[in-house]
């Protein structure tokens, strides 16, 4: 295993404070001077020549990387998938360099739904006034106007967005594995409006302002002697803080903060504001959804939310890997009942596709979905 430079620097002299520290009152001096030996080291340049700047391309190309024909992610020039470990020792890079491609990612499978699915993206919230944070989901053109069928896709938790079930798949192994294309086309062919969900996108991230502290000394009605003790105290454990921040976060990124979007905070917000804004308002006599993992719990909840509307025009649920708790939702037992009838749930299982798999919970139906893994 490798050893960064700053590890081999810093090493000695943490060992030699240690062995300082556990001497005798007359070792303090030596311990002093050499908490003062690294205060004066600058961590900034030391770490950055293990850590490159964490400045990354923004397009597939700038990483040297395309889909092919497969919908594979492959380097263009050597033709290798993915390499997460490009730099040997340096995860933190490398999970930052993961991240940044895996927005480019995002951005190009929305691209996808557009040219590729011929869907509308249509922002959200519908009244949304021009400065304020907005989200979208995307739709067919027959969404709202299909009278037989609308299919109605919800991907899960974390990082995904609109179009994708896991970005992990789609860059290791393909399009049709990682995204909802292959749901969307078919379900097209088949006659289906679509209206495709993005619960993940509940807020936008501006860069912080940056606020003056006003020292205990400005506002303080205490003695000079005392105010001078205390700042001088809050100085030192400011350095201290400092200098840990430094070795632990070298290329210190802008402070962000969130700014939330009105009535989609949250998947389940989402989830209910699309329903109360499109999908109840659609022409089609029958609704069927696709809900993936956490899509399975925002499902539910909009049934505890909305039960008679979802009763009268929901159809079927298909669930996969849902992570649901009827319990814990204190969803009711006419919701329980309608579950069991009307959801099934696809599992990760050994066991052959659609074999039952036993549930501790009395809601739908779980059963295999052919595989160990989702």
């Amino acid at each position: 295993m490798s050893i960064s430079l700053s590890s081999l620097i810093l090493l000695p002299i943490w060992i030699n404070m240690s062995q300082i520290q556990q001497g005798g009152p007359d070792e303090k001096e030596k311990t002093t001077a050499l908490k003062d030996l690294l205060s004066r080291i600058d961590l900034d340049e030391l770490m950055k020549k293990d850590e490159p700047p964490l400045d990354f391309p923004d397009t597939l190309e700038g990483f040297e990387y395309a889909f092919n024909e497969k919908g594979q992610l492959r380097h263009i020039k050597t033709g290798e998938p993915f390499v997460f470990n490009y730099r040997e020792d340096l995860h933190r890079w490398n999970q930052k360099r993961y991240e940044a491609l895996g927005e480019i990612i995002t951005k190009y499978v929305y691209d996808l739904l557009e040219k590729d699915c011929n869907l509308k993206k249509i922002f959200i919230p519908v009244d949304a006034t021009e400065s304020e944070p907005k989200s979208f989901i995307f739709m067919s053109e027959d969404a709202l106007t299909n009278p037989q069928k609308l299919m109605v896709l919800i991907h899960g938790s974390g990082v995904v967005r609109a179009g994708q079930w896991a970005r992990k798949l789609i860059i290791n192994e393909d399009l049709d594995s990682g995204t909802q294309i292959p749901f969307i086309k078919r379900a097209m062919d088949e006659g289906y409006g679509v209206i495709v969900l993005n619960p993940n996108e509940n807020c936008i991230e501006v860069e912080k302002p940056k606020t003056h502290v006003q020292s205990s000394s400005d506002s303080s009605d205490e003695p000079v002697e005392k105010r001078e003790r205390k700042d001088k105290v809050s100085k030192e454990t400011k350095k201290r803080r400092d200098f840990y921040e430094k070795y632990r976060n070298p290329q210190r990124e802008k402070e962000m903060m969130q700014l939330y979007i009105r009535e989609n905070g949250s998947p389940e917000e989402h989830t209910v504001y699309v329903w109360d804004h499109f999908i109840a308002k659609s022409a089609a006599e029958n609704v069927f959804f696709v809900a993936h993992s956490y899509g399975g719990l925002a499902f539910v909840e909009l049934m505890i939310q909305r039960e008679a509307d979802v009763k009268s025009k929901v159809t079927a649920v298909a669930l996969t890997d849902s992570v649901h708790n009827v319990w814990h939702q204190e969803a009711g037992k006419t919701i329980r009942e309608w579950m069991r009838e009307n959801c099934c749930n696809w599992v990760s299982s050994s066991e052959p596709l659609d074999t039952s798999v036993e549930s501790m919970l009395p809601d739908c139906p779980r059963v295999s979905a052919g595989k160990d893994s989702p």
